[in-house]
């Protein structure tokens, strides 16, 4: 199980995240600064215990309407062999492990190889801020005939990011934009064979819960 240091990160995740979210084709918040609160989220942990990993769910309430974003982070002690510059979000210094390399997880492929095992039911959610603790929080389904395959590419697009498999029909979409269910957990979209869902909290304080992945075995899903 990860181990949660509480201490002092330099720059903050919501720091790194000011700079690195307005550069994606999903952001929402216009031209100006956004103005990023903490809302939610969940860890995953790495079977080997080296790389961190923790979605996140950021309120921004700096655009023309409050928003919440889920970013999926991954934290390493040294640079991602063979990623692209574009999946780097930045470096932190963490007061207890020191240089940490922050990555959008979607590019990472441990986290999304942990995702996958999440929506199958083999690995559970763990709490955002405290060891060893499950999130219950966190919902998931499977109705697909066995695992899926981890080696997917991930593709940031307006209406959120898709990691694909062409010659398996797989296709993993994050929802980066989250939108509330109304009345409940919102329903799933027609040909989803697994999902991760979750809670966040609202500008006003009131609880939300949303889609954060949908998972799609069939061909041209």
């Amino acid at each position: 199980m990860a181990v949660i240091h509480h201490t002092t990160l330099k720059p903050t995740k919501l720091e790194l995240l000011t700079t690195w979210l307005p550069s994606r084709p999903w952001y929402r918040g216009g031209a100006g600064e956004p103005q990023l609160a903490r809302a939610g989220g969940f860890r995953l942990d790495d079977p080997e215990g080296e790389v961190g990993m923790e979605f996140v769910v950021v309120a921004d309430t700096g655009g023309a309407g409050p928003a919440a974003y889920l970013v999926p982070l991954t934290y390493r002690g040294a640079p991602l062999d063979g990623a692209d510059d574009d999946a780097l979000v930045g470096t932190m210094e963490h007061g207890v492990l020191g240089r940490r390399w922050v990555y959008d997880g979607c590019h990472d492929p441990v986290l999304v190889a942990q995702l996958l095992a999440l929506i199958e039911g083999r690995v559970q959610a763990q709490d955002q801020d405290l060891s060893d603790v499950p999130d219950r929080d966190v919902t998931r389904s499977f109705t697909g005939d066995g695992p899926a395959p981890a080696d997917l590419t991930a593709t940031d697009r307006r209406d959120g990011t898709e990691l694909s498999a062409p010659p398996h029909g797989t296709t993993l979409r994050l929802h980066r934009l989250l939108q509330p269910g109304i009345d409940g957990p919102a329903p799933l979209p027609g040909g989803t064979t697994g999902h991760v869902g979750g809670c966040w909290d609202l500008p006003d304080g009131t609880r939300a819960r949303g889609l954060f992945a949908t998972l799609h075995t069939t061909a041209g899903a």
